[in-house]
């Protein structure tokens, strides 16, 4: 598969139904020599326009519950969520 096939796919959280958006990046473990993650932007809405809100989900790729023809699942729960914005603020 390739990155652009990637990111044609939404990306769907199967806790609660939500979609998170398209992959826009993938983070390498180069010596390793695997994906380590998926990125999706997250979007601000302000007065009607989206905007670059600068903010985006790292969804590891252990979370990844099944890659499908148009859609990609994904188990984000809260505690998830948690911990990649520590893991971000660590990264920084």
């Amino acid at each position: 598969m390739k990155i652009s096939d990637f990111q044609t796919k939404d990306v769907i959280n199967i806790v609660d139904g939500k979609k998170l958006g398209q992959v826009s990046d993938l983070e390498l473990d180069l010596r390793q020599g695997r994906i380590d993650a998926i990125v999706i932007p997250q979007y601000t809405r302000f007065l009607g326009v989206f905007g670059s809100g600068g903010t985006e989900v790292v969804i590891p790729w252990r979370n990844i519950v099944k890659i499908g023809a148009d859609v990609v699942l994904v188990r984000m729960d809260e505690s998830n969520k948690k911990l990649e914005d520590e893991d971000l603020h660590a990264r920084s």
